[in-house]
């Protein structure tokens, strides 16, 4: 099984603001020409699941119906909870609230809101149901880096506990671009 993980086309939001379940929308037109080009690259049997954000609800439905069922939408699939940060410019959110939340990556919970910890549990609980509803071929996510980090981290070693933020992926697909990674058998993902 192939699992697409999709980022959602570029948020209208300025630079430098922290932004993570802050539901903004993304650009119509990067929108538009990621479904185009997302669309030509599927093979012909997928199955979808989204976001709840607007974001990424745009692109699934710019994309149009999977040829497998319909979209399914999951709370999931969202980008990190920053909490109180969220709205905020990271200038302003200041470097001790921010060094604090590397100091302890893994549990600190930034702005009061989600740690990652948090966000790889239930990307955990997301693929581990992928493999107990999947129907047959490809699986795609319209999601958001944070996301495709996780997956990156849980294929990568599995449940094990991040230790360090330096051990956290750093690379994620650009705006409306993807990333296709083959998922291990079933069972793997309790």
């Amino acid at each position: 099984m192939r699992l697409w993980l999709v980022r959602h086309a570029a948020p209208e939001v300025a630079p430098g603001v922290c932004y993570g379940r802050w539901d903004v929308p993304a650009e119509r037109g990067a929108t538009a020409a990621a479904a185009e080009a997302l669309r030509r690259a599927l093979p012909p049997r997928w199955t979808g699941w989204h976001s709840r954000l607007q974001r990424a609800r745009a692109l699934a439905q710019a994309l149009g119906a999977p040829p497998h069922g319909a979209w399914r939408c999951d709370e999931r699939l969202d980008e990190l909870d920053f909490g109180a940060w969220e709205g905020q410019r990271w200038d302003d959110i200041g470097a001790a609230a921010l060094d604090a939340w590397v100091a302890n990556f893994a549990h600190h919970r930034p702005g009061a809101g989600e740690s990652v910890t948090d966000l790889l549990r239930r990307v955990h609980a997301a693929l581990g149901e992928l493999h107990t509803r999947h129907l047959g071929g490809d699986v795609v996510w319209i999601t958001h880096a944070g996301v495709i980090r996780a997956v990156q981290w849980l294929l990568e070693h599995g449940p094990a506990a991040l230790a360090r933020a330096d051990q956290w992926p750093a690379h994620a697909p650009g705006w409306g671009q993807w990333r296709v990674v083959a998922l291990p058998a079933l069972g793997v993902f309790p």
